[in-house]
């Protein structure tokens, strides 16, 4: 009987961002409008560089990937939202929740990987320029890409596992747009310290280890950057890295303030709001951001 109780939960109830329904429908106006100009803008750029022959090279090998990401990512949370948000049960099952948060945390954690690998490919152009394609070869940035999704993955495996089987026997109500690691961790009823110390353990690692090798990356290349005679030189080599600066520190800043806190405290409408800019608003500029 214990056992059966402790199996009850068959769906999870998403609250969002509970407002008047006038309100409502302008957030749906609003994220609506972000999530296609985000679907539009990043199809565009896959079929830019697999289409024009100019552009096939490993920058934009790599910027093509994060726009992928971004429309896969996006489109495992958002649609999932914009439904609820109109919807009066506001309803997610429970195998749909578990896998919606799997695959946000798959895809997350490989981007931050490949922002690393977009780091290291602008440290190996501006720093040694001349060996430039016989490092970043097809073959280096297939297995940099490869690695980047392995190392996602591995990041996610012990929280899923350590997650999965704990019990879920009510309540089923979470105080967020989608299925967030720590706002499911509170429905449990069990001991959750192992699974929530893997959960921040994982986070810092993969977030603080990731930005120590941009950090690492870039910090050569502002050296380089300044040892370079010309004023205009240095401002060539410079331009080439500020569109990854600019995004690095959209994410990173967002991710470490939601992620790597040992205690989250009562902070969650923050942290909704921190997650659309993750989720929403950074992928709808992606596009603007590289592009121009």
């Amino acid at each position: 009987m214990d056992h059966i109780n402790k199996t009850t939960v068959t769906e999870f109830i998403l609250l969002g961002f509970q407002n008047e329904k006038e309100v409502e429908i302008l957030l749906f106006s609003a994220f609506l409008l972000m999530y296609m100009m985000s679907l539009i803008g990043n199809t565009m750029i896959i079929f830019l560089v697999c289409g024009d022959y100019r552009l096939h090279s490993p920058m934009y090998f790599l910027v093509s990937n994060l726009s992928f990401l971004e429309v896969a990512i996006t489109s495992t949370v958002v649609p999932k939202m914009l439904a609820n948000t109109l919807s009066l049960t506001k309803a997610i099952s429970f195998m749909g929740g578990l896998a919606q948060s799997f695959f946000y945390f798959l895809l997350g954690s490989t981007e931050f990987f490949l922002l690393a690998v977009m780091s290291f490919d602008r440290y190996v152009a501006i720093c040694n320029p001349l060996r430039y394609t016989i490092i970043m070869n097809k073959k280096t940035c297939v297995s940099l890409l490869l690695g980047s999704y392995g190392g996602a993955f591995l990041s996610v495996l012990a929280s899923s596992i350590l997650t999965a089987p704990l019990p879920f026997c009510g309540p089923n109500v979470i105080n967020h747009f989608f299925c967030d690691s720590a706002p499911v961790l509170k429905l449990v009823c069990a001991d959750i310290s192992l699974a929530e110390l893997a959960d921040f353990v994982s986070s810092a690692v993969l977030l603080l280890g990731s930005l120590l090798l941009t950090g690492l990356s870039y910090t050569y290349i502002i050296i380089t950057i300044f040892r370079i005679p010309s004023v205009q030189g240095r401002q060539k080599a410079f331009s080439t890295c500020v569109s990854h600066i600019t995004v690095v520190t959209l994410y990173y800043g967002s991710s470490i303030f939601i992620y790597v806190r040992p205690k989250k405290g009562n902070v969650m409408n923050v942290s909704k709001f921190a997650t659309v800019l993750n989720t929403i608003v950074t992928p709808m500029l992606n596009p603007f951001i590289y592009s121009l």
